[in-house]
């Protein structure tokens, strides 16, 4: 964990008492308490940078180290290491008769706790080795998650002892782990054609165990959409990762489609109607005379389905392809022969 200014921190002086020190910290614990503030990670954080800085604050000696060495006073704390307070010696183990991290006792934690209206530290002291308090508060919970489960020793450097059976904690904001984080959601690969992109899919899928379940691929994906299934294959969430494959027909641009439109040469030069295929079937398209090939025309909401919205389409751009003949009748060449004279 980053180290901060501790005054900073807590929002006060550098001359400030025990009584400020103790009152601002009360305040911003009770602001950012993880049991007021659930699934807040930013708020989860704030908490533990408080507790840091007033563990050392409100230690006469720890504060003294910090006042004359700023941040890196647990470094010339650590030079000191040796004799009571060692790792395996008496005292709370770590640096220099100091403890490996900071220290406060389960006395001041509840009572504070129980003056900011939140419930101690669960309604009691665990029983030796439980790991957890009688009451099962959310905050013991959090502070089971935030030292490990154990790592408040009694006495013993470096031991695992009961949480709440005396001593005082030993909190190293350097080795702390956060709340559990659930399971990394698995990925699975997902190919579907145009088609099942315009009207949706399903797909079973088998798991590590050799489960087999039914995930849905919604209306609109396309080739690199990410698609979270909760809940599925044994209640853990996953992400299909969607490939679309290319269409003989369709060519696809975002959420509009392209496609070549055929007409021969006759309607082209004279104008009429032609039928250009679409997703949901075929359509007529009236061609203006003198339609030149290349020219597009612009289909409003015959596109794909949009990801987000399905109710919602993108256009359909049909292209002119002239079809030129390439075998005419005797009596076909004559007449272009005429036609050719006439201009």
């Amino acid at each position: 964990m980053q180290v901060r200014d501790y005054y900073e921190t807590l929002g006060v002086s550098r001359n400030a008492d025990e009584k400020t020190i103790k009152k601002a910290f009360r305040k911003l614990a009770q602001q950012y308490h993880p049991d007021r503030n659930p699934d807040d990670a930013a708020a989860e954080s704030r908490f533990k940078e408080i507790n840091e800085a007033y563990t050392v604050l409100s230690d006469p000696e720890k504060r003294k180290q910090y006042d004359r060495f700023g941040a890196q006073w647990e470094q010339y704390a650590r030079a000191g290491a040796g004799g009571p307070g060692a790792p395996g010696g008496p005292g709370m183990g770590g640096m220099g008769g100091m403890g490996g991290g900071v220290q406060m006792s389960p006395e001041e934690l509840d009572e504070i706790l129980r003056q900011m209206g939140l419930g101690g530290l669960g309604g009691g002291r665990s029983s030796r080795g439980s790991g957890r308090s009688a009451g099962g508060s959310g905050f013991s919970s959090f502070f089971d998650a935030l030292f490990g489960g154990g790592g408040m020793g009694s006495g013993m450097g470096g031991g695992q002892a009961d949480p709440f059976g005396g001593g005082y904690y030993q909190y190293d904001p350097r080795t702390a782990q956060p709340p559990r984080a659930q399971p990394k959601a698995a990925e699975a690969p997902v190919t579907v054609t145009l088609q099942e992109a315009f009207h949706g899919a399903t797909r079973m899928l088998e798991a590590t165990d050799g489960s087999r379940f039914e995930v849905t691929i919604p209306r609109g994906v396309k080739t690199g959409s990410k698609v979270r299934m909760r809940g599925a294959g044994g209640g853990g969430d996953i992400i299909l990762l969607v490939t679309v494959e290319k269409d003989p027909r369709f060519t696809r641009e975002g959420d509009n489609l392209v496609v070549e439109a055929p007409v021969d040469v006759y309607t082209a030069v004279l104008g009429g109607e032609v039928q250009v295929p679409t997703m949901d079937g075929a359509v007529m398209l009236t061609i203006p005379g003198g339609a030149q090939g290349g020219k597009t025309f612009r289909l409003r909401k015959l596109g794909m389905p949009r990801l987000k919205n399905p109710d919602e389409r993108g256009d359909l751009m049909a292209r002119i392809e002239i079809r030129i003949p390439t075998q005419l009748s005797e009596r076909e060449r004559e007449l272009y022969e005429e036609l050719r004279d006439l201009r």
